[in-house]
């Protein structure tokens, strides 16, 4: 987000996060929510204002139930900014360096911005109620594991059933802690060692990533204005785990390629980024805002892609019947490896919603099975820690399609599974991703 394009202070950082938290508990997501309310915020404040957005709902499961342990009736429903408001409150008391004198004054200020300076009373009152007893409402729920990691009990059982009470326990603590920065260098450009060297300069301190040969990672955090030549394309943020992708995929120069699902195109700019000669590379995403962000992201490095706004499953609709040589699907799914970064999934997804998203995933690469030529290799990725979207659905795919043959993945990161790679999110370290690489026998 670029400082500027934002306008003067309108409303208080707390005031506006308000109304971010309550749309995020409405239903709408918290980078939309975001996107439409950031230019509101004071340079000075927006530090505060992303910390406080990110933070309430990251732990938001949690205050929920310490709400309802300090208030007689919930206000979610009649109230719900004067609802967030107090979330709000109850984060800055519990989890933020702030005085907490301030804290509460603050807040109980945002009343009168909201408009609902009736509520001013009744926001001060629970907040102090808080503070005299916080330590009792922590306690009470103190054995409880989606209490403790501020995760949905659907969540934790499906972990837990999937990997276990000691993995569950370390997967919920890296989901609650921000991941970090990382970038892949343009190669066409400049090398690791050379960017490492520019970083220096200027004072920023980073690393090279683990597995990924074209990764960085900051020590520390950077909006992307005030990363060195970002806007000329010599880097792109992309995290570890997604970098792995193209080595996995095995491409040359001759083949055909198609990125299924591809928006918002760092793969697919990867590939570009290394193959100057690509026989061709074809990449499809059925939601077109997406895609114009793939394109963006393209245009800045450089970089001049086929880019088709279609439905995959109708193959009719976009395939011109020559096969691929490989196929790179990051099928649509949960999220759940990417928490961290997305906390609002906690408060978004249901339990209901992981078998119709394998249904999907299976529809969309039984549709493009037929695209693959024989010999050919379709890699198949999400950013998905549940088996089922994952390792489940490779094994229905393979008992429906009888031409396919598993390969294995030789990468020294994540677990093997009985049919691909499973990498869970790591403290400092890469996000949580899933590989499956199938064969056209």
């Amino acid at each position: 987000m670029n400082n500027k394009v934002r306008r003067k202070k309108v409303l208080s950082s707390r005031a506006i996060a308000t109304r971010v938290l309550s749309d995020v508990l409405g239903g709408k997501s918290l980078t939309d929510s975001l996107n439409n309310n950031h230019t509101l915020v004071a340079d000075d404040e927006y530090s505060l204002f992303k910390e406080i957005c990110f933070g309430c709902v990251r732990w938001y499961l949690q205050i929920e139930q310490i709400m309802k342990f300090l208030m007689r009736k919930s206000l979610a429903k009649k109230q719900p900014q004067i609802h967030a408001l107090i979330a709000i409150g109850i984060y800055q008391l519990s989890r933020m360096r702030i005085k907490e004198h301030a804290a509460i004054n603050e807040t109980v200020k945002v009343c009168d911005e909201l408009k609902r300076s009736w509520a001013k009373g009744l926001v001060n009152g629970i907040l102090r109620e808080f503070q005299r007893s916080k330590f009792k409402a922590f306690k009470s729920e103190n054995e409880d594991m989606a209490f403790n990691s501020s995760h949905p009990t659907w969540l934790i059982d499906m972990f837990e059933k999937s990997w276990g009470t000691l993995k569950t326990m370390e997967l919920t603590e890296n989901n609650n802690i921000p991941g970090p920065l990382t970038l892949r260098v343009n190669t066409k450009f400049t090398t690791r060692e050379a960017y490492l060297d520019v970083l220096a300069k200027v004072n920023i301190k980073a690393s090279f990533t683990a597995y990924s040969d074209k990764g960085i990672q900051l020590k520390k955090p950077l909006p992307v204005e005030r990363i060195p030549e970002f806007n000329e394309g010599t880097v792109s943020v992309q995290d570890e785990a997604a970098q792995l992708a193209p080595s996995i995929l095995n491409y040359s120069e001759e083949h055909l390629i198609l990125d299924a699902c591809c928006a918002p195109g760092g793969k697919t700019c990867d590939i570009l980024e290394s193959e100057h000669k690509l026989g061709s590379l074809l990449s499809v995403d059925s939601n077109d805002t997406r895609l114009k962000k793939a394109e963006e992201n393209a245009a800045r490095l450089g970089l001049h892609g086929n880019f088709l706004n279609a439905d995959l499953c109708k193959i009719d609709d976009w395939w011109d019947g020559n096969q691929f040589d490989r196929i790179m699907l990051d099928a649509p799914c949960s999220g759940t490896g990417v928490i961290r970064r997305h906390p609002d999934i906690k408060l978004l997804r249901k339990a209901s919603d992981i078998s119709k998203l394998a249904e999907k995933q299976f529809e969309i690469m039984s549709a493009i099975w037929p695209t693959l030529k024989p010999d050919g290799v379709l890699l198949y990725i999400t950013c998905s820690v549940l088996p089922e979207e994952n390792d489940l659905v490779i094994e229905k795919f393979i008992k429906f399609q009888k031409d396919v043959k598993v390969s294995q993945i030789e990468i020294n990161c994540g677990i093997s599974t009985k049919y691909g790679k499973q990498l869970f999110p790591e403290k400092n370290a890469h996000d949580g991703f899933y590989y499956a690489r199938l064969i056209k026998v």
